[in-house]
């Protein structure tokens, strides 16, 4: 990957500003749609190195701009904790795993997202239940995000269900996100599969990102976000499927 074929840079800049776009318009959505695309052409735990700076500079822009970080760190601190264990622990399969089987967690993973967006079902979590089950949740979502570079599941279902006003659960998102890519960025060094040349591309792969945040948001005013975010989960669907079914090929 240090160097890149026209066809791949090309691809490597389309990725992450079409991904920046998707997080533009929806607030959410960089991880499954770059680990998606550069997962189709390359080893899963590659594309997931290639995800942490872009990843890590969006989601902690939409951390800091939130106005209950305090109170959500104090909420939510058994969930972080749980990710971070999880993810570590996952990174492991997602380093050492054939590519083909790795690349089917990854369809998996983003046939669950996709399909639990679309039918988005209207789940509410009981406050007695909140401190057992927000450290399982965040350990689930570490091992699937270990496993897979995939953030989504099932943390964002979990946060939704909190009932969260929609700032503190703009920033909730953040929170879980920034904590999961810092948390795979050093599971995938501790299995020696994130090295200084990935750092590079990494970082470079901000610039498209954070482009396609600004067209995104920019779109976000002039499309209905609903009809955007149904293509983007359908397409998210279609590409998971691709996925998950390239091992029985």
């Amino acid at each position: 990957m240090n160097d890149l074929s026209p066809f791949l840079f090309a691809l490597f800049i389309g990725t992450f500003l079409a991904a920046g776009l998707v997080k533009g318009v929806t607030g959410m959505g960089l991880p499954p749609v770059a680990m998606g695309l550069l997962g189709a052409v390359m080893a899963p735990a590659t594309a997931a190195a290639m995800l942490v700076i872009p990843s890590l500079v969006t989601n902690v822009w939409q951390l800091v701009a939130g106005p209950a970080l305090a109170p959500l760190l104090r909420r939510l601190w058994p969930m972080m904790t749980g990710i971070v264990l999880g993810t570590v622990a996952g990174a492991a399969l997602l380093a050492r795993v054939d590519p083909l089987l790795s690349g089917l967690a990854l369809g998996i993973a983003l046939v669950v997202y996709a399909g639990y967006a679309l039918v988005s079902p209207a789940l509410q979590v009981p406050p007695r239940v909140e401190p057992w089950l927000s450290p399982l949740v965040g350990l689930v979502t570490g091992l699937v995000t270990g496993a897979t570079g995939v953030f989504a599941i099932p943390a964002v279902p979990y946060l939704q269900a909190l009932r969260l006003d929609k700032e503190e659960l703009i920033q909730a998102l953040g929170l879980s996100f920034t904590v999961s890519t810092l948390s795979l960025a050093a599971g995938l060094a501790l299995h020696d599969a994130f090295r200084i040349g990935q750092l590079g591309l990494s970082m470079l792969a901000v610039v498209p990102a954070l482009a396609g945040m600004w067209l995104g948001q920019r779109i976000r005013t002039r499309i209905s976000p609903r009809v955007f975010r149904m293509c983007f989960l359908a397409f998210l669907l279609l590409l998971g499927l691709e996925l998950a079914t390239r091992p029985l090929r």
